[in-house]
C-alpha cells in the first residue's frame, strides 16, 4: 500500500509561482513513473507533467518552459515547480505514482489533491 502526501498549493497571482511537493510512504518494492494531474472546473483531468524513474521527463504543451518535474528517489518525492502561473492554470493538481508492492502486484496511487488558484 503507498500513501501519497501533496503540499504546495495556495493562491497565487499571475505570473507567480509555487513549489507543489508529493511524497510517498507505505509498503512497497519500487516507486516507477510519477506525474502531476490537475482538473479544472467543469473539465476532464489531464496530465501536466510526468517523470521516469532514470529521470526522463515529459510535460503538456501548455505549460512547457513554464513547469518543471523533479524527483527525489530517495525521499520517494516528486515536486512541480509553476513559474510564471497564468490564471488557466488554476485547477486541483494531483500526484501520482506507478508502484509495485513487495509482493510485485503493480497499482497507480493518487494524492488527495491540493488547489492551486491563480487570480489578481
Amino acid at each position: 500500500q503507498v500513501q501519497l502526501a501533496e503540499s504546495g498549493g495556495g493562491l497565487v497571482q499571475p505570473g507567480g509561482s509555487l513549489r507543489l511537493s508529493c511524497a510517498a510512504s507505505g509498503s512497497f518494492f519500487r516507486i516507477n513513473d510519477m506525474g502531476w494531474y490537475r482538473q479544472a472546473p467543469g473539465k476532464q483531468r489531464e496530465s501536466v507533467a510526468l517523470i521516469a524513474s532514470g529521470g526522463e521527463t515529459n510535460y503538456a504543451d501548455s505549460v512547457k518552459g513554464r513547469f518543471t518535474i523533479s524527483r527525489d528517489n530517495a525521499k520517494n518525492t516528486v515536486y512541480l515547480q509553476m513559474n510564471s502561473l497564468k490564471p488557466e492554470d488554476t485547477a486541483v493538481y494531483y500526484c501520482n505514482a506507478d508502484a509495485l508492492s513487495r509482493s510485485l502486484s503493480h497499482s497507480y496511487y493518487w494524492g488527495q489533491g491540493t488547489q492551486v488558484t491563480v487570480s489578481s
